[in-house]
């Protein structure tokens, strides 16, 4: 099939950027998209112009890198999935298919479709961690915590900090990361002694960082390749009272 891509280019975070238009033609509709952009790329680079700039490692929808706005949805159409496993049979022959970075302050561009996400490292720095000594592996059932408990804190976990959330947030709101990095921890007994002050600290940085408050839309619990729930939101809120008041 054909497809018209519309894609944004910017050299730098200092230079204005623009909308570039790319034909791209046989594309395989078992292709992924990164694998489409691969191919562009070759042919960009084969004609001595400079290839489209787009974050990538895993492939594997683990690592959350390969985040890009396609056609105004984060990661693109259809749920449950990041833009590497996004497959071209999403699209129509002839469509025209519009791909952006991630719109926030907080997540400035580098260049083309790759965006600075190291705001959710310094989060991460400052709380989302358990600290403990070092020493041989504990007994896997020393700790008896109830199943569904720790279902719930493992699909807490099960966030790539991909920036999806923010991306589709009208307030470019963190709330959904900062708020499944924190109940991962809130719901077993090994987050219990830094409970207070990994919520506190996490969500004065994300404050810091310039993310902006939670719009109540749920556009981030739709867009995110993990669908976890914007209930761990309301934990978050939780956590943060009670480390405020007790």
């Amino acid at each position: 099939m054909n497809i018209t891509l519309k894609i944004w280019r910017q050299r730098n975070r200092e230079t204005e950027g623009r909308f570039e238009t790319y034909e791209m033609k046989d594309v395989s509709p078992d292709m992924s998209f990164l694998e489409m952009l691969d191919v562009l790329n070759i042919n960009l680079i084969k004609k001595g112009q400079d290839p489209v700039a787009f974050d990538h490692d895993c492939r594997e929808g683990i690592c959350g890198s390969c985040g890009m706005m396609i056609n105004g949805r984060a990661h693109g159409p259809g749920r449950g999935a990041a833009t590497c496993e996004l497959r071209m049979r999403k699209f129509q022959d002839g469509d025209v298919v519009t791909v952006e970075p991630w719109r926030a302050a907080a997540f400035p561009v580098i260049k083309d479709l790759v965006v600075d996400r190291s705001a959710f490292d310094r989060i991460m720095q400052a709380g989302g961690y358990v600290s403990a000594k070092t020493g041989g592996v504990p007994d896997g059932n020393a700790i008896l915590i109830p199943k569904p408990i720790a279902d719930e804190a493992m699909d807490a976990a099960s966030c790539i900090g991909c920036g999806a959330c923010v991306a589709a947030c009208p307030n470019s709101s963190a709330m959904l990361f900062v708020a499944a990095k924190v109940s991962q921890f809130a719901l077993l007994p090994q987050g219990q002694p830094e409970r207070k002050t990994r919520a506190l600290r996490m969500v004065e940085q994300m404050d810091k960082e310039g993310f902006g408050n939670c719009s109540n839309n749920y556009a981030c619990e739709a867009e995110c390749p993990k669908k976890i729930s914007v209930m761990h939101i309301a934990r978050l809120n939780r956590e943060f009272i009670k480390a405020k008041v007790f």
